[in-house]
């Protein structure tokens, strides 16, 4: 199916150390009408000097670069006022770089020998608002990263993190919990005999009562507060 052109095409700034990862890249996305690469870099550094004087709406992101890392680079350009949203490249053995990226505020993560149109969907879904979890490679991946989690500490006061999660209502409880193995929208929906429309005000609402950026982080909570186990 076709993507139609937008008036305003999606900005993408790649950040790299492999100068041939990142042409790859950009021939790729270059090739949608609703898409464009405005910056590349080849570190944590450059990357945040190119994106201090031009603007991006989504970062695809190396985890191990010379200089500044990743896991830096992420830290401080989430904290920046208008923020893009920043999407980690990553394979499966660096797992605790990964997770601190996404505690840094990045809004997901996708394996870096991923499909093009994996990586292109990728982008416009944190474009949309809403984060990369839910291909099967990625849940996967999400239940890897989590088993570094520490175990839950009994009789410890309940954290900022606790008191916000006492603060959802049952439902909202269960679409957490659906959302942190993955589910979609859709999934849910058919997992509770709703509709659709009724899960995205549900998500929008815990993301909220989160505090959370988006959903990755919300679903990182969920792990982090023994909602869910990994493996459940």
């Amino acid at each position: 199916m076709s993507v139609e052109a937008t008036a305003d095409p999606i900005r993408v700034a790649l950040v790299d150390d492999q100068q041939m990862v990142r042409a790859g890249f950009a021939m790729v996305i270059n090739s949608q009408p609703d898409m464009t690469v405005v910056a590349e870099a080849g570190d944590g550094v450059e990357a945040l000097r190119v994106l201090g004087r031009e603007r991006a709406d989504v970062v695809l992101m190396d985890v191990r670069m010379p200089r500044m890392d990743g896991l830096a680079a992420t830290a401080e350009l989430t904290a920046l006022p208008d923020a893009p949203r920043v999407v980690v490249l990553t394979t499966f053995d660096i797992d605790e770089y990964v997770l601190e990226a996404i505690r840094a505020g990045a809004s997901g993560f996708m394996l870096k020998d991923a499909r093009p149109e994996e990586m292109l969907a990728a982008i416009r879904t944190v474009h949309a608002g809403d984060a990369v979890i839910a291909p099967s490679s990625t849940r996967r991946l999400l239940e890897h990263l989590v088993t570094a989690l520490p175990a839950p500490e009994a009789d410890v006061p309940p954290s900022p993190a606790h008191q916000a999660l006492a603060t959802l209502t049952d439902r909202e409880r269960e679409v957490l919990e659906l959302m942190a193995r993955g589910r979609s929208n859709t999934e849910i929906a058919g997992d509770l005999y709703v509709a659709e429309a009724t899960v995205k005000t549900h998500v929008g609402r815990i993301l909220a009562k989160l505090d959370a950026r988006d959903r990755v982080q919300a679903v990182v909570l969920a792990y982090e507060t023994g909602v869910v186990r990994p493996g459940q």
